[in-house]
């Protein structure tokens, strides 16, 4: 039996991921997108009508910045990075976000 390719994120978790990932610097979408599958070994696999409108949530609450600028391979790609704002949202997050984990786990592994 293999894993479930459409696992699904609980809601807000992909923001909090992001913004994790800008937490180590500047980042266009492809790259945040590959973090994100790199870092969960292929579980977390972003695509774009997830991500974009995400980043585009992200930018209207001033949490990220964005801005154009060449790519790589010398393509066009608009890089965000974390703003204040967004590095203090992104450890309001985390807490939350490990305190329901932490719940969730305590009642799975309760008799």
């Amino acid at each position: 039996m293999g894993r479930d390719p459409s696992l699904e994120l609980l809601p807000g978790t992909l923001d909090l991921l992001i913004l994790k990932a800008l937490a180590r610097g500047a980042m266009h979408g492809y790259g945040i997108a590959q973090h994100l599958k790199t870092r969960s070994e292929d579980v977390l696999q972003v695509g774009e009508s997830s991500l974009y409108p995400a980043l585009q949530r992200l930018l209207l609450n001033g949490w990220v910045k964005g801005e154009w600028g060449a790519s790589e391979n010398n393509r066009r790609a608009r890089y965000y990075t974390l703003t204040a704002a967004g590095k203090k949202r992104l450890s309001a997050e985390r807490e939350e976000f490990e305190r329901l984990v932490g719940a969730i786990q305590r009642v799975l592994h309760t008799a």
